[in-house]
């Protein structure tokens, strides 16, 4: 690494985090880290399991859509999610700050309670720090989520060929945050897309997925650069196909913005087989939470080395650019 120190832009999941994760990170613990590149591992018991963990620092911790009890919940579950598990189980650290009201920590543990019924999740660990004023910003949550395996979706399954399905209309959650922040304040009526995402995808087991993302920090962007270097290969991806929200349009018109590398909370990405595109968009499309999935692009081939392996954006007038990997922090303490 370059950097002598930790700045924000290592927490944006563009490609700072990504320089701290391969020049760091996994060269101090790569061998001891299982299944990497993906947001949850799997592991094998008597049966074989997907378990993932994250911290959420979302500010604010109330926000339209949802808080940082909702976002916790949506969050670690989702990912498991991805992995082609069903999430069943959550553990629950708090660290709270000196000064924090009991009644808000009272709203955010009722959030948590409402999502975990939601998604049938039980909570099989805990923990709560407090810390001094002015140690912490109000509340940092992180939890595990620990899910059964149904089928086994991974990054390292993706062909030349395959199509690239979205599950719904990209930034909301990022453009929602923005408009909420005190030091932006726009007025909208945007509300985050935060969501559990596995009752949407949990009839798509029997297809043939070779992968899927949920697009959170780095939104699209991110997850499109992260396939290429990971499969080492070269997508196209249509720009008129992309779904965006026209408030998500304004928001990004007026701050400068680009939409795909603006944070989501319940958008999933997947590449499938191309022969069984159209019955996973049909399924997708019978679900509240996928009626405006559609394919955004495919798999073009195989690229020579990963300098080579890039997300090309073709526009409506025959143009082409790279989808470029998200760089710096476009917002700190999006989830």
């Amino acid at each position: 690494m370059k950097n002598t120190h930790i700045s924000l832009s290592h927490g944006s999941g563009g490609v700072e985090s990504h320089t701290l994760i391969s020049e760091l990170i996994y060269k101090e613990l790569g061998e001891l880290i299982i299944d990497g590149g993906e947001d949850a591992g799997v592991f094998s018991g008597a049966k074989s399991y997907a378990i993932s963990t994250d911290s959420y620092v979302v500010n604010p911790i109330f926000f339209p859509g949802g808080d940082i009890g909702k976002l916790c919940v949506c969050g670690s579950s989702n990912d498991v999610a991805m992995r082609g598990a069903k999430p069943c189980y959550l553990t629950l650290g708090l660290v709270l700050e000196e000064g924090f009201e009991i009644a808000m920590l009272k709203k955010i543990l009722h959030s948590i309670r409402i999502e975990a019924l939601h998604g049938e999740l039980k909570i099989l660990s805990g923990d709560t720090k407090v810390v001094p004023k002015g140690n912490a910003d109000k509340i940092y949550i992180n939890t595990t989520a620990i899910g059964k395996m149904q089928a086994n979706w991974h990054i390292s399954n993706i062909e030349v060929g395959d199509e690239i399905i979205l599950s719904a209309p990209i930034g909301t959650h990022g453009a929602a945050l923005f408009c909420s922040r005190n030091e932006i304040a726009l007025e909208s009526d945007l509300k985050s897309d935060c969501v559990q995402l596995y009752p949407l995808i949990s009839s798509l087991c029997d297809y043939e997925i070779h992968t899927m993302r949920d697009a959170t920090r780095g939104g699209l962007a991110a997850v499109l650069n992260e396939w290429c270097r990971g499969a080492c290969v070269e997508m196209e991806i249509m720009q008129e196909h992309i779904p965006i929200l026209e408030q998500v349009r304004g928001v990004c018109e007026i701050l400068g913005l680009e939409p795909l590398s603006l944070a989501n909370e319940g958008v999933c990405v997947m590449a499938v087989k191309a022969s069984e595109s159209k019955n996973i968009l049909k399924a997708l499309n019978k679900h509240e939470l996928g009626k405006n999935a559609c394919v955004i692009g495919r798999v073009v081939g195989k690229a020579k080395d990963i300098k080579h392996s890039r997300a090309i954006m073709l526009n409506p007038w025959g143009g082409k650019s790279y989808i470029e990997y998200p760089q710096g922090e476009l917002l700190p303490r999006i989830c």
